[in-house]
Order: structure tokens, then sequence, then C-alpha cells
């Protein structure tokens, strides 16, 4: 794997796409991984409110925690995999119709992942819905566009993972680090 550290790198997608389900898996074979902070939110008391009421105030919290998660991640001397990225949130507003405030534009851009930008893309034949994922399939095809549209925009190529089982993602993620 890659020499120089920090190196992050990021699962990224629409919901339902399989990302939780990969990270863990990876967490398992020994990868450090970091959890979608959007999934912890949503899961702590008033979590689900604060989204549905106060997108914005939702797009601060994931925010804060996202900062938090990637400064710790400079203590690794591992790769980390991240589930989801600043990026992540500007494409949560933008799908809302909701401006992106300048102070996350100029995270975007200036705190920077170094590794590889992982994109799992919209899978119909795993999608399900849970406590957190309450987007219909339109709705989780929409926001993969709006978050790999925010992706590009602050000058980032996601690369698509294969509709494959979850050992093949896996295996794809080890190759693409391995060649970092």
């Amino acid at each position: 794997m890659a020499a120089r550290f920090p190196f992050r790198s990021v699962v990224t997608g629409g919901p339902g796409a399989g990302k939780s389900t990969l990270l863990d898996t990876a967490a398992a074979a020994g990868l450090v991984v970091s959890p979608e902070v959007a999934r912890e939110i949503l899961q702590a008391p008033g979590g689900m409110e604060l989204r549905e009421h106060d997108p914005v105030g939702f797009a601060e919290a994931m925010l804060w925690h996202e900062m938090a998660a990637f400064k710790n991640s400079s203590h690794h001397f591992a790769p980390v995999l991240f589930d989801r990225g600043f990026p992540d949130i500007a494409g949560f507003l933008l799908l809302d119709g909701l401006p992106v405030p300048a102070e996350l534009g100029r995270i975007c851009r200036e705190l920077r992942y170094e590794g590889p930008v992982f994109r799992a893309p919209p899978w119909r034949e795993i999608y399900a819905q849970d406590a957190e994922r309450i987007q219909d399939w339109e709705a989780a095809v929409a926001s993969d566009a709006a978050v790999i549209a925010a992706w590009r925009h602050y000058g980032y190529d996601p690369i698509d993972l294969p509709l494959a089982a979850v050992e093949k993602r896996l295996m794809f993620i080890i190759g693409e680090l391995d060649q970092a």
C-alpha cells in the first residue's frame, strides 16, 4: 500500500449502494475505516428530526464530525477509508436546493483526500430502505448524481466500483490502493 501518510481514501455514492457493508468488510479485513458521520448523527437522539426539520443544521453537524474524523485520521500509518467525505455534504445541500456555504466550499477545496475516491454506483438489486435510509429508489439515484457532481466540482475523479459481491469490491479497492 501507499508509503506516504496520511493517506485518506473515500467510498462515496448514493444511499443503499453497499458502502457501509463494504466498509464493514474492509474493517473486518484489517483496513482502517472511518464510519459515515451522517449515519452516526441520524442514530443519535434527535438526529432524524434535525435532518428533516433543519437540513442546514444537519449539514453543519456532518461537517464538524467529518472534520474531526479527517483530523484524527492523520495519526494512522496506513490508508484510511472514509465512508463519504466533505463533498458529500455539498451534494446533500445541492440536492435539497440549498446553497453550499463558503466555509464548506473552502474546506472541500483545501482539505484534500490523498487517495482514490471510489463510487458505489446505484444498484437496484441491493437497494433497501431502513431506519436512516428514508429515500426511495428514485431519490437514491438523484442523491448519487448530486454527490458525484459535487466530488467532480471539487476536482476529484471518482472511480466506479464494480457491481459485484462485497469481497470482489474490496479486492478492487485494495488493488487500487496498492497502485496509488
